[in-house]
């Protein structure tokens, strides 16, 4: 799904951390390659957080009605989760669910647990529209989750903050296989966080291929 809009690529300006973040082009996308070996992450190493805001609203709904109308519900582990059909996501999360049950891996406690999916929302302390607005995130295991803030109280987006997290590699390797980014991966971690992007799955895989 497209709305037709044309959006420039590359808008030439030279923009801070933060600018990239709140007023991303679909270059800026790119300014960093998405690598979840590399653990802690390097400062300011966010590969995926920045997202162009007019593309995404382009693609999948520029209002939770739009966005709504393409959403469909994936059978994940007792529950039924909205995703958008766009561009592949539901299907993308539902092999991700296929692999899990074929790994025969046991994943411990509540791990595997949605808190959540499809919500229109704006980043929290922020103005840029969260992906979760656009059916293309989930959150899980939340009680074994790390998260930035809850680790660094009242630190800014340019501070040194310190890393954690719980969430098993063999798990974030499955979403991995099928488009999906970890939240874990960023120096703003957010672990329990997993987002379609097969673009940026995609130009880490060239990459590392070109080096």
């Amino acid at each position: 799904m497209f709305s037709g809009e044309k959006i420039l690529y590359d808008d030439g300006r030279e923009k801070s951390f933060t600018e990239m973040l709140d007023e991303s082009d679909p270059q800026d996308q790119f300014f960093v390659v998405y690598d979840s070996d590399r653990l802690p992450p390097e400062y300011l190493s966010d590969a995926g957080r920045s997202r162009c805001e007019r593309l995404f609203k382009s693609m999948y709904g520029n209002s939770e009605e739009a966005v709504r109308k393409h959403l469909i519900e994936v059978d994940w582990f007792g529950s039924k989760v909205p995703f958008t059909e766009v561009n592949g996501a539901a299907e993308a999360l539902s092999m991700v669910v296929a692999d899990i049950k074929a790994s025969g891996r046991m994943f411990t406690g509540d791990l595997l647990k949605s808190s959540g999916t499809f919500y229109w929302r704006k980043v929290r302390g922020a103005n840029r529209q969260s992906a979760h607005s656009y059916g293309i995130a989930i959150d899980i295991g939340v009680p074994q989750s790390d998260y930035w803030l809850w680790k660094n109280p009242g630190a800014s987006e340019t501070d040194r903050i310190s890393y954690a997290n719980r969430m098993p590699a063999e798990l974030v390797k499955i979403f991995e296989r099928h488009g999906f980014i970890w939240g874990g991966a960023w120096y703003h971690y957010d672990t329990m966080h997993f987002e379609y992007r097969p673009e940026i799955i995609a130009f880490a895989k060239k990459s590392r291929s070109d080096m």
